[in-house]
């Protein structure tokens, strides 16, 4: 199970509780390569709206969310503070796309385009600021226990659906819980609502409202073929493809190469892991028969694998063991993996060229750095056969 937080201002917070769901957009930008193998899109805003669908396709059914509501020199909200916790409804998200029909934008204010429905789960009335979830660490002993999903999205500012690991989602819910001392509010039947007086979620005593508006799927995968077509870029909308379609019974080569016989505990995209913006492209935590955990951090190419890209595995090791693995009580293995298109089809014994030989001399001297916890680096090549993507891991 994931959580995720999503940014807010007092105006679509209230919207959001009285219709329950969630959502991000990307001001005036429409989607226009959704299930199409084409766009108008100019590169630089496709990115960008793919990054976000990526964020809306990690979710899954039963997914925590919570509320960061923004502080505004317009409103009376004079810091910002966490809200929770609700779940959600469905897996991933649907597109509601920026139109003239994109359910309640009037009443939003902005385009809200990827979304998800919700319910209630335990939700408290107050928030907790956020100087009392950040920068308040009276409580913290060790620098890997501070919040820093959340920290590394301050730095940035520009992410509407942030992922946070499982202990910073624990420490989370225990900082809304004491802060209300444990007192929820009460609302079957009734309408939450969003109080900016008091600055709390309050429940009202009129009908619930229903959520009437479009719910289209999101497809990326034709967008994506048509990117390997054409050998443009396409890492944004391999990353979302993953996260969309990991654990689940769309691609079974997919789970066969990354989860073995695991199952996804949790999922995070884009996960930074450092202030010079590092940023792991998909992470997740896998749990196996025997409740034994493994994280696995993968970098994605659509190019030939180099050095820079081992290297860059490397960091992300070297940060999910200083800052991941201590939060955990039990031992937990790593798994890096490291995914690249299929640039030609060879034989095994091929692979053991010259062409190949560096690669695997790479591959090598990074399995000999980091045998401790970390197991050995996998590597997996994929390639379009009709209309799917069949993932196989290589043996060297």
């Amino acid at each position: 199970m994931t959580t995720h937080v999503f940014i807010v201002d007092a105006t679509t917070f209230k919207i959001h509780l009285e219709y329950l769901f969630a959502g991000t957009g990307a001001k005036d930008h429409r989607v226009d390569f959704n299930n199409r193998s084409n766009t108008k899109t100019p590169g630089r805003t496709e990115n960008l709206l793919v990054r976000m669908i990526a964020d809306a396709s990690r979710i899954r059914k039963g997914d925590f969310i919570i509320f960061y509501l923004q502080r505004s020199s317009d409103s009376k909200i004079r810091e910002g503070k966490f809200f929770g916790i609700f779940k959600a409804k469905n897996d991933w998200s649907f597109l509601d796309n920026n139109d003239r029909s994109q359910y309640l934008k009037e009443r939003l204010r902005k385009s809200l385009t990827f979304r998800v429905l919700m319910e209630p789960y335990k939700v408290y009335p107050a928030g907790v600021s956020e100087w009392e979830a950040l920068d308040e660490i009276k409580d913290i002993q060790r620098p890997y226990q501070m919040l820093w999903s959340l920290i590394y999205r301050k730095l940035r500012a520009n992410r509407g659906n942030t992922m946070i690991t499982t202990y910073e989602s624990v420490n989370l819910c225990k900082l809304i819980r004491n802060k209300n001392r444990a007192r929820k509010l009460h609302c079957e039947g009734k309408l939450l609502s969003f109080d900016s007086e008091t600055q709390s979620i309050i429940c009202l005593n009129h009908p619930k409202k229903s959520y009437a508006g479009r719910c289209k799927d999101i497809n990326i995968s034709t967008r994506l073929f048509g990117k390997l077509g054409d050998n443009k870029s396409f890492e944004p909308h391999l990353q979302a493809y993953i996260v969309k379609n990991i654990g689940k019974r769309e691609n079974k080569s997919l789970n066969t190469s990354i989860l073995g016989n695991a199952t996804v505990e949790w999922i995070g995209n884009e996960v930074s892991c450092g202030v010079g913006m590092q940023r792991i492209d998909v992470l997740l935590s896998l749990i196996n028969r025997r409740r034994q955990r493994t994280i696995v951090p993968i970098e994605l190419k659509s190019h030939t694998v180099n050095e820079q890209a081992v290297k860059q595995i490397q960091r992300y090791i070297d940060w999910v063991k200083q800052y991941y693995v201590p939060n955990m009580q039990n031992r937990i293995d790593i798994q890096p993996v490291l995914i690249s298109k299929t640039i030609k089809k060879v034989t095994a014994s091929e692979r053991t060229t010259k062409k190949y030989a560096k690669v695997i001399d790479w591959f090598e001297k990074f399995n000999e750095n980091n045998h401790s916890r970390c197991l050995k680096l996998k590597y997996i090549e994929f390639q379009r056969e009709n209309d799917t993507l069949v993932f196989k891991k290589i043996d060297y």
